[in-house]
C-alpha cells in the first residue's frame, strides 16, 4: 500500500492527483474510470479541507491495488472532527434543484460512481474509503 500525507488544504489536490495517476499509470485504467476517481478524490478531500479542521490538519490518502480483475482502493483519513458523511440521507434527484436541500449531492454522487465506500471512525481518525474495479 502507497501512501501520502498533505495539508489538508485545497491547493493539495494536485499533489493528490499526480499521486494517484502515478499509481495507476501501469494499469489499463480507463479515462471514464479514471474521472470517476478524480471527481470522488477532489469531492472527498474538499470536505475534509474545508470542514474537518477548526485550523489547521493534514490527510493522509492511502491507495491499494488488489485482485483479477485489478480494484483500486483509496482511503482517506484525518483527524478531524468525527464526521460520517454516509449517515446523511441521500438526496431527491427528483425534486428540482430549487426544491432540493442544500448539501449531500457530492457525496451522492461518489457513493453512485464508486463499486464501494465504506466510513469509519477509529483511533481519532475519519476513515473512509472507496474502491473501483478499474481493469475488465
Amino acid at each position: 500500500m502507497k501512501q501520502i500525507v498533505v495539508p489538508a488544504k485545497d491547493e493539495s489536490l494536485e499533489e493528490i492527483n499526480a499521486f494517484i495517476e502515478s499509481e495507476l499509470e501501469d494499469t489499463a485504467c480507463s479515462p471514464k474510470v479514471m474521472i470517476q476517481l478524480e471527481v470522488a478524490i477532489e469531492e472527498i478531500f474538499v470536505n475534509i479541507a474545508h470542514y474537518a479542521y477548526e485550523n489547521e490538519g493534514t490527510a493522509v490518502i492511502k491507495l491499494e491495488k488488489t485482485g483479477s480483475p485489478l480494484i483500486v482502493s483509496i482511503t482517506f483519513e484525518d483527524t478531524g472532527m468525527p464526521f460520517d458523511p454516509l449517515a446523511k440521507e441521500d438526496p431527491d434527484i427528483t425534486l428540482s434543484a430549487e426544491e432540493r436541500r442544500i448539501g449531500g449531492l457530492g457525496i451522492f454522487m461518489v457513493k453512485k460512481s464508486m463499486d464501494d465506500v465504506q466510513y469509519r471512525y477509529e483511533d481519532g481518525k475519519n476513515i473512509l474509503t472507496i474502491r473501483k474495479q478499474i481493469e475488465e
